[in-house]
């Protein structure tokens, strides 16, 4: 009993010790930071953990600001997938007349619906995959470096397959937050749940069908974000990669880099999009049965009861919803990671 009290005695005399230490430098470090603020800032954003945690929170930001703008066009493409559902036929909704019916039914600030949820979204989803994506190609680029190799694209496919993967699973809940939000609007005006924002949803939805059912549509939010993740971020590295050498400057290399990725996340990843909406939206019947089953279940009813082209309806608003995405999120990142280099 007394050597534990010893030893403990000893580690906070050692602990006091080392924070007089710090309080003695303190003035010194203060002084440092007034004579060179620039050259202070270069050391701390130089250290270990800093660099370590620079890929996921630029990521971050720059995904969050990209959802700020993009937001009503999310909303927009969400309610394109959910109309007609389970009809092969009838009235085919268009962007303009979405809009015209959630304005009308509204006001202009329902497209924002849900923002709170996609900015979390982005603060889990988009930290994580850019920040793992940055880290993967790192090492990757280390290894091939050491081998006598350039990266090559199958290193960047794969680095980006991963990091999306990872990061869809970490940010399913908040992704189901906002699905749920943006239906809801949908439902007769007796079923509506009206949440008052993320948490609020976060917890009814844990609470009313199980903490479990937070990661509904987890496995094609998995594959769309590897898909996404494949066409966003391979064909964006690999794309600047190739107009390194030409005539074009920096800006222009990454517009257009970010433009072919937004073209190519587009085209592998709605129709897992598609099947993540329906899934995510679905609430049980009176009978306590679910629409859908799952993934596979979803994918079939659709052919069966819509058409194999149901996958892509309102290819060109997502389009306008995931390019402009990722070009501001890209070119946000780019410039975040180049004014902390």
């Amino acid at each position: 009993m007394s050597s534990a009290v010893e030893a403990a005695k000893r580690k906070s005399e050692a602990a006091l010790a080392t924070a007089k230490d710090i309080a003695a430098d303190a003035p010194a470090a203060m002084q440092k930071v007034r004579e060179d603020p620039k050259a202070a800032t270069q050391s701390f954003l130089h250290s270990p953990f800093v660099r370590g945690a620079l890929p996921f929170i630029n990521g971050g930001a720059a995904g969050m600001v990209a959802t700020s703008v993009i937001q009503p066009v999310d909303m927009i493409k969400v309610r394109l997938q959910l109309a007609g559902e389970g009809v092969k036929t009838g009235p085919k909704p268009t962007p303009m007349s979405v809009t015209r019916d959630i304005i009308a039914a509204g006001k202009v600030m329902d497209l924002y619906t849900g923002l709170s949820a996609g900015l979390l979204r982005q603060a889990v989803y988009t930290t994580a995959r850019l920040g793992f994506f940055d880290t993967f190609m790192k090492r990757l680029t280390v290894r091939a470096e050491a081998k006598g190799n350039k990266i090559g694209f199958g290193e960047r496919a794969t680095a980006g397959l991963a990091a999306g993967g990872l990061a869809a699973m970490a940010g399913n809940p908040a992704d189901l937050a906002l699905i749920r939000m943006q239906s809801d609007g949908l439902k007769p005006a007796g079923q509506r749940a009206n949440y008052r924002g993320v948490g609020d949803a976060l917890m009814r939805i844990a609470k009313t069908e199980g903490v479990a059912r937070l990661w509904a549509g987890a496995y094609p939010t998995v594959v769309r974000a590897m898909a996404l993740n494949f066409g966003q971020l391979a064909f964006f590295s690999e794309a600047k990669a190739r107009l390194k050498d030409t005539s074009m400057g920096p800006r222009a290399q990454t517009l257009t880099a970010s433009a072919v990725a937004g073209f190519f996340a587009s085209f592998f990843s709605l129709p897992f999009d598609f099947m993540k909406t329906r899934l995510q939206k679905q609430t049980r019947g009176p009978d306590g049965t679910l629409p859908y089953k799952g993934m596979f279940d979803c994918f079939k009813k659709v052919i069966a009861e819509e058409g194999p082209l149901r996958f892509y309806r309102g290819f060109s608003t997502y389009y306008v919803r995931i390019a402009p995405h990722a070009m501001v999120t890209l070119i946000v990142a780019d410039y975040l990671n180049f004014i902390t280099k």
